[in-house]
């Protein structure tokens, strides 16, 4: 076999990604982590200080504003900040997860539109997929969508909805052809203007509480019939491609919470590890109690 030392290792980019992203985590997060947490407010100076270095949404490419970073880049941000806040690290994560759809399959028109204002940290973009009676089996969505004019109106509520209420942007899915089942889903970008939407209220959750999750109400909800994404009846095909590009980022999530503030000063004596990474653990998820804060 050949030697394939260093096949998986990070370049010098990287490294040096890691380290400054590494460095505003713990000069410009970490110190209102908890408050973040206690008060489940949204990070407001993560997302300054993201959006000032530019690591707010590296995935964007350059000709729309952004760093146009690629994937691992993306995740290294992920990570670091997961390290010490992991609402934060919601802000990147998420506004990849909103935006991908767009990158992917949307017109030039609704790109020009839409990626400048996340690349530059003017606007956030969140994901409106889910459903509760739709969870694990998206196909079974109940939002509608229906061509009138020169405007599609939506009717519906999505739900589990991370950093609603906060983005100004959404990517939406809702059945335009319910006789065609999964290939009847289409994908719509949704301004938290737009006439007929409106964000539910905050979930009381257990963790993450700094980031807020609310339900997405569409009445009859009014936007320009050139804001579909990609073809009627491809919705499902690109959010499921748009997972396809994302998942990668639940789990820099999972090893930033993992490996606590500071990886390079670990405890190294056996209890100690394991205080360690439960006062990691507890800042993913600040109760464990069965009541809900």
């Amino acid at each position: 076999m050949g030697n394939n030392t260093g096949l998986y290792a990070l370049t010098e980019e990287h490294e040096a990604i890691r380290a400054a992203v590494r460095d505003i985590a713990e000069r410009e997060i970490a110190p209102f982590a908890a408050e973040v947490d206690a008060e489940s407010r949204f990070p407001v100076e993560a997302q300054k200080a993201l959006t000032a270095a530019g690591f707010h949404a590296t995935h964007i490419p350059e000709q729309y504003g952004g760093e146009g970073a690629d994937a691992i880049a993306t995740c290294i941000v992920i990570e670091e900040v997961a390290r010490v806040d992991v609402s934060a690290s919601l802000i990147p994560a998420v506004n990849k997860l909103g935006s991908m759809p767009i990158i992917l399959s949307a017109s030039e028109d609704v790109k020009q539109k839409v990626l400048p204002s996340i690349a530059s940290g003017d606007a956030m973009i969140s994901y409106g997929l889910s459903e509760r009676e739709a969870g694990s089996d998206a196909a079974a969505m109940t939002t509608r969508a229906r061509l009138d004019g020169e405007t599609w109106v939506l009717n519906g509520t999505k739900a589990w909805i991370t950093n609603a209420g906060i983005s100004e942007w959404y990517t939406v899915m809702a059945v335009t052809d319910p006789g065609k089942k999964a290939n009847g889903i289409s994908a719509f970008a949704v301004h938290r203007d737009d006439p007929g939407f409106a964000v539910g209220p905050k979930e009381r959750k257990m963790g993450i509480k700094g980031s807020p999750t609310c339900e997405l109400y569409f009445t009859d909800c009014t936007i320009p019939a050139d804001r579909i994404i990609g073809a009627p009846g491809t919705g499902f095909k690109t959010a499921l491609r748009t997972l396809d590009f994302t998942r990668p980022t639940i789990g820099a999530q999972a090893v930033g919470v993992a490996q606590g503030p500071s990886t390079p000063r670990w405890p190294t004596s056996r209890s100690a590890r394991s205080s360690a990474r439960a006062s990691a653990a507890s800042r993913a998820c600040s109760s464990c109690s069965p009541t809900w804060r």
